[in-house]
């Protein structure tokens, strides 16, 4: 869930001035055209996003790939300073870190190859999600993006209709996401992680 931060003046906040603002205890913030907003996930909502972050930990783990998931980064987004995203799980390129020149300072990603995936677990604010940054995510060049709507949350155009819990993967292919939908026993197919062999039922239990 997303809800505004404290109000600030009247001033939007550019991605410098909101990484001196940032707090150094708990909490989790996102900039959105200059704006703060804290990020409140749900339990649960939290429980399937760790779940996914583990057995996705296991299989970089287990295959040896040079990939790693960090507790917390943000995404800025490619055409401005006012607006940087926080993903609920996010997959990065260890071997890209030495061209993010705002990593080691900021723990921002500027470049959307070196993110290999990533995951929003679907709350309240689905439109983000569905709308703002999958959007975002595809003009940056994120090869691969899911959307895990274990609640059916999001709008009918996006998740069909009657609704009903959804996970959407978005792949690039020309510089466009193509996306694959997959529900009930369907197994999730990844191409970055083609055997991580996970069925949508699996992550939707965890969410219950």
């Amino acid at each position: 869930m997303l809800i505004p931060a404290e109000k600030q003046d009247i001033k939007l906040m550019t991605l410098e001035e909101f990484w001196d603002w940032y707090p150094d205890d708990n909490g989790r913030f996102e900039l959105h055209n200059g704006e703060i907003f804290e990020v409140q996930p749900t339990g649960t909502h939290e429980k399937v996003a760790g779940f996914l972050a583990s057995k996705l930990s296991v299989y970089i783990e287990r295959l040896n790939l040079p990939f790693f998931i960090p507790r917390q980064g943000l995404i800025k987004a490619i055409d401005s300073d006012k607006s940087a995203y926080i993903p609920d799980v996010m997959v990065l390129d260890d071997n890209a870190m030495e061209n993010e020149p705002m990593w080691n300072k900021r723990s921002t990603i500027t470049q959307g190859t070196s993110v290999k995936l990533a995951i929003e677990v679907v709350s309240t604010n689905w439109q983000d999600d569905y709308l703002m940054k999958l959007g975002e995510f595809e003009k940056l060049g994120i090869n691969e993006y899911w959307i895990v709507d274990y609640l059916g949350l999001g709008g009918r155009r996006y998740i069909g209709d009657p609704k009903q819990p959804t996970i959407s993967v978005y792949n690039l292919v020309e510089s466009e996401y193509v996306i694959n939908l997959f529900r009930g026993q369907d197994v999730v197919v990844s191409p970055t992680f083609p055997e991580l062999n996970l069925s949508a039922k699996q992550i939707f239990q965890v969410g219950k």
